[in-house]
Formats: C-alpha cells, sequence, structure tokens
C-alpha cells in the first residue's frame, strides 16, 4: 500500500505509474470551475499556499458547528466532480499553484497530461458514488475561503487522513490510463465486429 503525505515531493510521485492504488494523508482542498476560473482567468490566487498539495475536484456538503472545533464547519459528504469540466484551466492552475496531486472522477485530456509531465503531477480518480466514505477520510475542515462562490464552489481546506483509494490515471511521465485504454479497445474494435458482421 502507497501512502503520500503532503506536502508532496517529487520524489514521493515520480515512481507512481498509471493504474497505481494510493492513499492520501494531510492537506487536501476542494475546488472545482469556479476556483479554477478564479485563479486561472481572474488571475486572483488561493489565500493559502497550494504547492505540494492535493486538490480534490469534489462539491462538498457541510454544516456549520459552534467553535471551537474546527473552523466552525464539518464535513457531511464529499463526492468527486468529473475532472475533464476542468480541462480547458487544469494545466495553468497547476502550473499558477504548484499543486501536486489532482483528484476527481473519470479522467483528463491531454493538455492536462502535458502538464503533469512538465510540472511532475499526477491526477488519481476517486471512486464516484462513496461521498459518505470520503467525509469518513477526514478529519477535520481547517479553512473555509471564497464562500461567496457557494458551498459546493468554495475552497475547502480539510485534514484527511488515508483518502482513497486512489487510481492513478495520469502519471508523473504524462501517461494517460484513459487515453490509452481508448486507443486499445479502438484497436481491438475491428477484430471483434468483424466475426458478428459475417454472420450477418
Amino acid at each position: 500500500m502507497k501512502i503520500i503525505n503532503t506536502p508532496v515531493h517529487d520524489e514521493d510521485i515520480a515512481g507512481l505509474r498509471v493504474g497505481d492504488i494510493v492513499y492520501l494523508s494531510g492537506t487536501l482542498a476542494t475546488g472545482r470551475d469556479a476556483v479554477h476560473r478564479k485563479v486561472v482567468q481572474r488571475g486572483i490566487m488561493p489565500p493559502f499556499d497550494l504547492s505540494g498539495l492535493a486538490i480534490f475536484h469534489a462539491g462538498p456538503i457541510v454544516r456549520k458547528i459552534p467553535p471551537p472545533k474546527g473552523c466552525g464547519y464539518e464535513l457531511v459528504s464529499v463526492g468527486p466532480t468529473s475532472s475533464i469540466r476542468m480541462e480547458e484551466l487544469a494545466a495553468d492552475f497547476i502550473a499558477k499553484t504548484g499543486v501536486k496531486v489532482m483528484i476527481g472522477k473519470g479522467g483528463m485530456g491531454d493538455k492536462t497530461a502535458a502538464a503533469c509531465r512538465a510540472h511532475g503531477v499526477i491526477h488519481c480518480v476517486y471512486p464516484g458514488g462513496c461521498a459518505v466514505l470520503g467525509a469518513g477520510q477526514v478529519e477535520r475542515i481547517t479553512a473555509a475561503h471564497w464562500e461567496e462562490l457557494g458551498m459546493p464552489e468554495a475552497l475547502w481546506v480539510m485534514e484527511a487522513r488515508m483518502f482513497g483509494p486512489l487510481i492513478v490515471s495520469i502519471d508523473t511521465l504524462g501517461t494517460n490510463m484513459f487515453t490509452e485504454n481508448a486507443k486499445f479497445y479502438a484497436s481491438r474494435k475491428e477484430v471483434l465486429i468483424k466475426p458478428i458482421i459475417e454472420k450477418l
């Protein structure tokens, strides 16, 4: 079992390859479309340093709790958002923030894969439908930023313990599991379809 601790250093993830299963412990921030647009298109940097950390494409559900626990919020559920929604902005987001791990549902495209190769970053898939499990792997919310974006779009900072399983879908070499799988299945299509057509 491979456990990644934040802050993540290059040597921590350099040997990982697509298909590897890992778990994350340490600081985990959530941020999806609105956060990416704010950073990339508006040039507004997050109010804390994301360098070496993990960004989770997710829209969590939280509820307020009385102080002094955490920052006044507790996590109810946190499930992954489809990462492809961030494809247009992810490469610039990586370059600007220095994140080392991106997490979401499904794969990402060539632009993100190139950024992972250039900056030594990985993208991982968190299983869909496991939002309550995800909340159970988060010890506490430590900060809430950009709440004006709304609960699912705000930038939530959390402390996670053994968050996963995470499947590496893009490694630091830029190998993209979803792209490679698509090529493989496309190459097999002709062979599989031919005997069916011959029987028609």
